[in-house]
């Protein structure tokens, strides 16, 4: 890489970048790389679309689509998730593995970090047996440059033969050069001798059909994946894929030495003498302060303090200016003034019957319970947390979050890595019940979407949470916090001696501490608001209509009178509560906010504010988990979860109802 501030592109030996345009059919262009390379950041600039964006691996579990134009031509640009190797660890990674193999895109874009050109030899060199037209970004050069160290970027490109791009994805730089880039890919040469030999054996005995070249046969067969046989049976039959495994076998017994092996041994020889060649390091320039904080945050002695003080933050800055002034302007001034008024002025003189005006503006009226519930006291603490979470993501904070809790975490079966899909249940549960494919085995997964659906409260409800909690004390938020975390552990531990399989090695990677880009953190944040308002708002509405229903019907008096023995004389709570934990079944975020009305109306005391939010945290998932749950589970597995979550979080209310009025406890 030049020691330069510019980006440039460049290219294999006699080889250019046409000018003309690319043909007209639809391309497809999968982006692949390293977990925390910014591939979503490429993503978001080629298509103008905005993808998951955080500084920690295992944001992207799915497959995110885009359109973008590529000289003229109207492309499909695929993000794929983050992989260390194109032999599977886990299922995420599998997920890449099979879209580049029966996807066969059109063009693959490798994005690297280039600062480390080790890692980015050896995918690339894996990259290299699939003979799909590819390009290499070297992204992150700007902090290449900072830690002094120089890629000589056009030996990479005469290594592979094909264009190499260094970029500054996070702002926009060399994306033009990398746009030219991709109107011509080229298919990578295998710079290892030793598996082109492998190859060239193999092709004696085998009539190749030319669906997939041979080297990807000769290393990936002897690997005992099983997952890999049967993706490429399914791609070019079983009678071709054994014909390969018997001359694997012919070829071991020849020459005494597993393939496996040697493929093995002459990627990591060649790789060790291409850095050398191709990288240098001027000098080791790092930020102390960074350094040293990143060290402290995953340190017990100084991580506990530092996770603690986190919190405290969160406390102020969501529970005073998320749950405090904007609740307080959006509700008492915004709806209560002009909003609620106004439509109740107009559904008067237009809807006269009586059952349509309480429809929109009675007391569970879609306007006046619903949308204000949704908009006036939900959103702005959602706001104020998505904007509080993002500068933890964007920091580098979380990945070593992960790393102090691993110990914490192996008490329960899993290890620090699990950390990242219960982090990312605090922006949404559904979405990190989808991400704990990145945990290896099926024991961890079933685990961590348990203890997901149990006692990781989605942003939408910790905020509300926060917000009731800043009427009380922040050492309710720490009891709060004890209690959650206690129940993990008890939950966790049992359910590990319980089901069946092993706890996989923790091996996560550690970028450097940062300061979030302020523009990446507003699009975030609105990106999450968008979300918000197009799913959650949507239920709000459904919900207050089905307690409208309910009403009518007089249903819901029946419920609230059959759960009074155990909402007031368990929990110790008013019996109206029993309305928000009916809300709860639909969203738990919405039951919270049906507390939080209450709480502000003083109908609830801090120990009973104390009570239900415990009980609602550990409450049922959302109607769209539950469904996720059975998607990456089973119904059966699903039906199981609530069946023991409903009374288990009914059960915990009341001893923490027991143990507050029993030892006098103050907050």
């Amino acid at each position: 890489m030049a020691d330069r501030d510019t980006t440039a592109t460049f290219l294999p030996p006699d080889s250019k970048l046409p000018s003309e345009e690319v043909p007209s059919k639809p391309r497809i262009i999968a982006l692949v790389g390293n977990p925390n390379v910014g591939k979503s950041v490429i993503f978001s600039r080629l298509t103008g679309q905005y993808a998951q964006v955080s500084n920690y691996p295992g944001t992207t579990v799915t497959l995110t689509r885009g359109r973008a134009e590529i000289g003229g031509v109207n492309v499909e640009v695929v993000d794929t998730p983050g992989i260390n190797s194109l032999v599977p660890q886990s299922e995420d990674e599998r997920v890449t593995r099979d879209i580049l193999l029966g996807g066969r895109p059109d063009v693959v874009l490798l994005v690297a970090d280039a600062k480390n050109l080790r890692r980015t030899l050896l995918l690339m060199s894996q990259l290299a047996e699939l003979q799909l037209p590819t390009v290499l970004d070297l992204n992150m050069a700007d902090e290449a440059r900072k830690r002094g160290v120089v890629v000589d970027a056009q030996a990479v490109s005469e290594a592979f033969g094909i264009p190499v791009v260094e970029t500054v994805a996070t702002e926009g730089h060399g994306l033009k050069e990398l746009t030219r880039a991709l109107q011509r890919p080229l298919v990578p040469r295998n710079p290892i001798a030793d598996v082109e030999t492998i190859a060239r054996e193999l092709q004696v005995d085998i009539q190749h059909d030319g669906r997939l070249p041979l080297s990807l046969f000769a290393e990936w067969l002897v690997s005992s994946d099983r997952g890999l046989k049967a993706s490429l049976t399914a791609l070019v039959g079983s009678e071709h894929v054994d014909a390969v495994g018997r001359a694997v076998e012919r070829y071991e017994k020849k020459h005494q030495r597993p393939a496996a092996v040697v493929v093995s041994q002459a990627r990591i020889q060649w790789i060790d003498t291409a850095v050398e060649r191709m990288r240098r390091i001027r000098w080791e320039r790092t930020s102390p302060w960074a350094e040293r904080l990143g060290r402290w945050c995953r340190e017990p002695l100084t991580g506990i303090p530092i996770l603690l003080g986190v919190l405290f933050l969160m406390y102020y800055f969501v529970g005073s200016l998320g749950a405090g002034v904007a609740v307080d302007f959006l509700e008492d001034v915004v709806f209560g003034r002009y909003v609620i008024p106004a439509t109740t002025w107009v559904v008067d003189r237009v809807f006269p019957v009586r059952w349509i005006r309480d429809f929109l503006v009675g007391p569970y009226g879609i306007i006046s319970m619903g949308l204000t519930y949704s908009v006036a006291i939900v959103l702005p603490v959602v706001g104020t947390f998505f904007l509080a979470f993002g500068v933890l993501e964007d920091s580098g904070y979380l990945p070593r979050l992960a790393v102090l809790a691993d110990r914490l975490f192996r008490y329960m079966g899993l290890n620090g890595k699990a950390v990242l899909p219960m982090v990312l249940g605090l922006g949404c549960v559904t979405m990190a019940t989808l991400t704990t494919r990145i945990l290896p085995s099926r024991k961890e997964r079933l685990l961590a979407t348990l203890l997901l659906a149990l006692a990781v409260p989605c942003a939408a409800q910790i905020g509300v949470v926060l917000g009731m909690m800043a009427w009380v004390s922040f050492r309710a938020v720490l009891f709060l916090f004890a209690v959650l975390v206690l129940q993990m552990l008890i939950v966790g531990w049992l359910a590990d001696r319980l089901l069946p399989g092993k706890r996989s090695d923790f091996v996560v990677e550690l970028p450097p501490m940062r300061v979030p880009v302020f523009g990446n953190l507003i699009r975030k944040t609105w990106s999450r608001v968008n979300w918000f308002l197009k799913e959650a708002v949507p239920l709000f509405i459904l919900g207050t209509a089905i307690l409208f229903v309910l009403d009518r019907l007089y249903v819901l008096p029946l419920i609230v009178r059959a759960a009074e023995p155990l909402v007031v004389g368990w929990l110790g709570l008013p019996a109206k509560t029993a309305e928000a934990f009916v809300m709860g079944f639909l969203r738990r975020d919405y039951g919270a906010a049906g507390l939080f009305e209450i709480a502000r109306q003083g109908q609830l005391d801090h120990t009973q504010i104390m009570v239900s939010l415990v009980t609602m945290t550990l409450f049922v998932p959302c109607v769209a988990n539950f469904f996720v749950i059975i998607k990456e589970h089973s119904f059966k597995k699903a039906l199981l979860m609530v069946g023991f979550i409903v009374p288990y979080a009914v059960l915990v209310g009341g001893m923490v109802n027991l143990l507050i009025r029993w030892t006098g406890l103050e907050f």
